[in-house]
């Protein structure tokens, strides 16, 4: 059945009837999602059991709410996920600016329009898409943005008085008028335009500068803000804080599996059928984040975003592509040397302290993967027999492997010492496995053992044996001399 084009037709439908509030059909729809047991949020991970049941119980209670969160926690990505809340379609009348429900206009111009066209009105049917409004919060942001002014200009045009409804501007949030209101970054908005905020947060309505009128604005509010105290450029005042019914608060992923999953789902990585990106580099990428956001010498107040592993996988990706192409091989398989190679994703991403600002923001990102290598390979081949390959090197082997070597020259290094691909099965990589995952799995056995400090790397000599401690040196020598001592005594 086609929809209502005409308030006419719209009064014998079914649809005259189902004239609800913005919140009370935020509400019902998530009822009925809740009932079918489907994803509230598709796409939002690591939620599941902690923001998105206070985020349900605040749509339930019909609230306004705050999202409190740290960059790159997927605040706006929620914001915008409200959407799949809203009815498929509502009718508003043709060309308002506000979307008015033709059965209950607002505007003056609406009103004037239904009387002088009663049931021949025009209607327009609105997606959820159009039913949402967001709005970055900047100190220039003024009262006029948000809820109005007058237009002398729409005045003069059509030879209104200043005092007529007809010359209203609408601000943002009467144009989000039967859908959500979304204001990102709050204590960034200036306090006296906080303040203007008051009345549709508790009274339900706003008023236009210069006009006597207020318009029962139904709206569904949602903000964002970093928490209070990491966010020095301005603040929540007291009385908007206290009209806001909910305060949710978001975390970055709690568990590796969670992160894996999110960056796997935001990533690009679809960069052709001969790509292959191994479960551990995947994890190694994800450890960097996990093993920034408690490192001493960052800024725990300022964040480590998920964008970091988002940005440091893309990265690799596309070392080891061009790697690929320059040496002629159809498979591209990131090794951790292209983690490595991801370092200009990775600096830029997080705030030091004085103590990582003397160290440098690049080797504080070295230390970083090769914690996080040292991590995930403990995972997989922690109980793995490698001590074939720790004495090759501590009786002098060394081993080189270049960057942009191709998989075939990795492998004939890589088969000078024993028991390096003998022991690639805990990774999921067979004998008869491609040469590039071959190639990137025994290269992360090798940065494995270095990253636990059981052999050493140069960048000249690249993997040789382990740096000896002088005071370890002292205690053999005291261990040799005792020895002697020992023999003469005998």
């Amino acid at each position: 059945m086609s929809q209502p084009r005409t308030l006419g037709e719209l009064r014998v439908s079914k649809d005259s009837s189902e004239r609800v509030s913005v919140r009370e059909e935020m509400r019902r729809n998530l009822l009925r999602k809740l009932r079918t047991k489907g994803p509230v949020f598709p796409g939002i991970v690591g939620y599941d059991d902690s923001v998105i049941p206070q985020i349900t119980n605040a749509v339930l209670s019909k609230h306004n709410m705050i999202l409190l969160g740290l960059r790159g926690q997927a605040k706006s990505r929620i914001l915008r996920s409200l959407t799949t809340l809203l009815d498929p379609a509502v009718p508003a009348v043709a060309g308002c600016e506000i979307n008015d429900h033709p059965e209950a206009p607002l505007c003056r111009r609406c009103r004037d329009l239904i009387a002088a066209k009663g049931d021949e009105t025009p209607l327009a049917w609105l997606a959820p898409e159009q039913r949402y409004v967001e709005k970055l919060a900047t100190p220039d942001v003024t009262i006029a943005d948000i809820i109005g002014d007058v237009d002398p200009i729409r005045a003069a045009r059509g030879g209104f008085d200043l005092a007529s409804e007809l010359t209203m501007h609408y601000g943002l949030l009467p144009r989000a008028h039967r859908g959500i209101f979304a204001l990102n970054e709050l204590p960034d908005l200036a306090g006296r335009i906080q303040v203007g905020l008051f009345n549709i947060l508790q009274e339900g309505d706003v008023q236009i500068k210069g006009y006597p009128v207020r318009l029962p604005i139904d709206v569904a509010m949602v903000f964002t803000a970093n928490p209070e105290d990491y966010t020095a450029r301005g603040k929540i005042i007291t009385p908007l804080k206290d009209r806001i019914g909910s305060e949710v608060r978001t975390h970055y992923p709690t568990t590796l599996e969670h992160g894996v999953a999110i960056t796997s789902q935001e990533a690009w990585t679809s960069r052709g059928t001969g790509l292959l990106i191994p479960r551990w580099v995947r994890e190694v990428v994800e450890a960097v984040a996990f093993a920034a956001r408690r490192e001493k010498k960052i800024d725990r107040r300022s964040g480590v975003s998920q964008r970091l592993p988002i940005s440091a996988l893309e990265n690799a990706v596309s070392n080891a592509e061009r790697r690929a192409l320059v040496s002629g091989e159809e498979q591209v398989v990131p090794r951790v040397s292209d983690i490595y190679a991801s370092l200009p994703s990775l600096t830029g991403k997080f705030e030091l302290e004085y103590e990582g600002e003397l160290v440098g923001a690049e080797n504080v990102a070295r230390e970083l993967i090769r914690e996080a290598v040292g991590e995930v390979f403990s995972t997989y081949l922690g109980a793995a027999d490698l001590k074939q390959v720790v004495r090759f090197f501590e009786e002098g082997g060394t081993l080189r492997i270049r960057e942009g070597s191709p998989s075939a020259d990795v492998l004939a290094q890589l088969r000078r010492v024993p028991d390096v691909l003998e022991n690639l099965g805990p990774l999921g990589v067979e004998p008869g496995a491609s040469l590039s995952l071959q190639a990137a799995a025994g290269e992360f056995v090798l940065e494995g053992l270095w990253a636990q400090k059981k052999i050493g790397r140069s960048d000249d000599r690249g993997f040789v044996a382990p740096e000896r401690r002088p005071e370890l040196e002292v205690d053999m020598e005291r261990l040799e001399r005792l020895r002697r001592l020992k023999k003469q005594v005998n």
